[in-house]
């Protein structure tokens, strides 16, 4: 049965196996992953803007003051001049506002262009014309993505500005996770994105970014200066103020020296020149884009990156896991290897949460956690029907004739028990009913064997019930151990009582056969103890277990001089069990095969309880 098991197992766990490369294929654990990385992501948030970061807001008190967007553009003008007040100005205004044709206008449009020409500072935005780029070619990860065409503003303000786009990266649950730092044109033209932009001209040191290629794809092609981007802001944490505030001259000027502004939409429903755009990213579920440009120039400005574990770790971890609850659970009993099994499982999700704490360092261990559930539940389910099926077994075949303990103790250890057998000091008690030829004359097999078995069903509840081993029947005659396969304590004194319990049980019934058949039967019982060899001996086709030795010759000399009814022990059994039971004197005996006479005494019955 254990080599059909065990083909079994190694089929199971093959196919399993199969099945886990083509569920990773598939990419069906991306979504778990992604929870894994936002939940992660979010506790490691520290709330801590650069205090250069200013975030100047188009909200709904400027719209009460200014009326429906988009303003005229004269009022840009105005607002320039107060953010870039003489020995004051910021290093860099950002629009998240797009500007892409001429406006109604013309004059302010004028007005809009010469406060940009004033002002070396301001970034306007573009936009990449992806298309269906990533439906129809292959992203290498050594190149920049690569836009159709690129729409940049209306071409009096492009000349005058620095350009950037604000092309997002949203994954197809629709939270924005990454951004292309820079982006190609269609001809050629490298254009940074705002935030990297804006870090630049404020000075930050973009080296370490330069090649930076994102090996996640969250859903999208991974592409040169592709970014995580590290979350650790939400919209509350950054310092944000009006854009009539800014206007109005309300604000000190100092404010905003050497800063990066960002200005964009908080209004709701806005409409015309930009519109307004909400989005999700894993620590804010709802929020204004401009706070995404705002958390990623946090990011380049204090050089934090967001990195993860190389795909083969993250497989090799599978796989180790795999094999760990493959082994596990055939070595251990279940409630320790379930043990085992929640505090592995306990110990991968703290560890990779750990490192994303410690390093912003990401590891993927959906597919190890799934590879490990799956080989537990299967080799955990396939140990367990085996046990069940051993243990029936065993029960089945055997538990009417041993000790319930030795069918656990099989149970508990293989049903495929091992041949061979240890040194061990037990008693052994023979029994011999005696009449029972002249009883077969006279009944008819059926008679026969029902008869037998009366006595027998007797003697095997009294043995059972002073912890004794039934190690066989043999025709009218029994062999039962004491000690063996378990321990007993006073395994002689266990070993007199069954005898002593035998002949008085026997009363009842030599009565009820001799009234019924004029037949008397007796039982002889011999006793002895001593070291003998107990253990499974036999052959790979027929194994019992039993126990050999001279020891068991002489229990069985002994009872083989015997009268009926009588009960013999030998001297050693005599000396551990005369503080409970009467015994004769005792007598000198010379045995078959033995030069030396042996002392035995035979048991008259119970001493007194005092």
């Amino acid at each position: 049965m254990k080599g059909k098991i065990k083909r079994i197992a190694i089929a199971l766990n093959v196919v399993l196996l199969l099945g886990l490369i083509l569920i990773h294929q598939s990419g069906a654990l991306q979504k778990i992953d992604i929870l894994l990385f936002d939940y992660d992501m979010k506790a490691a948030a520290d709330h801590r803007p650069d205090p250069s970061i200013v975030m100047v807001a188009i909200d709904d008190a400027s719209l009460a003051e200014l009326g429906r967007f988009p303003w005229d553009r004269a009022v840009y003008a105005p607002f320039l001049a107060n953010l870039n007040q003489e020995g004051n100005e910021p290093k860099a205004i950002a629009f998240d506002i797009i500007f892409g044709e001429a406006s109604d206008n013309p004059d302010g449009d004028m007005a809009f262009a010469e406060a940009l020409a004033s002002y070396s500072n301001v970034i306007l935005p573009v936009t990449g014309i992806m298309g269906d780029h990533f439906s129809t070619s292959v992203v290498r990860r050594d190149e920049y993505i690569q836009a159709q065409g690129i729409v940049k503003p209306y071409e009096r303000f492009a000349e005058l500005v620095q350009l950037a786009h604000i092309n997002r990266v949203v994954t197809k649950d629709g939270v924005i996770r990454q951004t292309w730092l820079n982006i190609k044109g269609p001809e050629g033209e490298i254009v940074p994105s705002l935030a990297w932009k804006a870090a630049e001209m404020a000075g930050a040191d973009l080296s370490g970014y330069a090649d930076l290629t994102d090996p996640k794809k969250f859903g999208e092609p991974v592409a040169k200066n592709t970014m995580t981007i590290d979350y650790h802001l939400s919209t509350d944490d950054f310092l944000t103020v009006s854009f009539i505030d800014v206007l109005n001259g309300e604000l000190p000027p100092d404010l905003f020296k050497d800063s990066i502004v960002i200005v964009g939409f908080t209004a709701v429903g806005l409409t015309g020149d930009g519109g307004q755009d909400t989005g999700a990213s894993p620590i804010e579920k709802n929020f204004k884009l401009m706070y995404a440009h705002g958390n990623i120039v946090n990011q380049l400005l204090k050089g934090s990156e967001v990195s993860y574990i190389p795909n083969w770790a993250e497989l090799t971890l599978a796989l180790i896991l795999f094999l760990l609850f493959i082994y596990l659970p055939w070595r251990l009993k279940n409630i320790y290897s379930i043990l085992l099994f929640l505090t592995v499982l306990a110990a991968v999700l703290y560890g990779q949460y750990a490192l994303y704490q410690t390093a912003a360092l990401h590891a993927n261990v959906v597919l190890g956690l799934l590879a490990m559930l799956l080989a537990y539940l299967a080799n955990v389910s396939l140990k367990s029907y085996m046990d069940s099926t051993q243990k029936s077994f065993v029960t089945r075949q055997f538990g009417r004739y041993i000790s319930p303990d030795l069918v656990k103790q099989i149970v508990a250890q293989d049903i495929e028990i091992k041949l061979g057998g240890d040194l061990k000091h037990i008693t052994i008690l023979f029994l011999d009913i005696r009449g029972f030829t002249p009883l077969s004359e006279k009944l008819a097999p059926a008679e026969l064997v029902d008869t037998l078995n009366t006595m027998f069903n007797m003697i095997t509840e009294t043995t059972l019930r002073n912890s004794g081993t039934i190690d066989k029947f043999i025709g009218d005659a029994a062999m039962i151990l004491f000690n063996a396969p378990l321990d007993v304590a006073e395994h002689e004194r266990m070993a007199v009582q069954t005898a002593y319990e035998i002949q008085q049980g026997m009363k009842q019934i030599r009565e009820q056969i001799m009234e019924k058949y004029e037949c008397e039967v007796n039982v002889g019982i011999g006793i002895h103890t001593g070291n003998v060899v107990v253990g499974n001996i036999g052959s790979y086709l027929r194994v019992d277990y039993t126990a050999i030795g001279d020891n068991v010759n002489i229990a069985a000399r002994i009872e083989s001089q015997t009268k009926k009814g009588q009960v013999h022990v030998s001297e050693q059994v005599y000396e551990q069990t005369k503080r409970w039971f009467l015994f004769d004197e005792g007598e000198d005996r010379m045995f078959k095969g033995k030069s030396h006479p042996i002392r035995v005494y035979e048991l008259l019955g119970l001493k007194d309880e005092k």
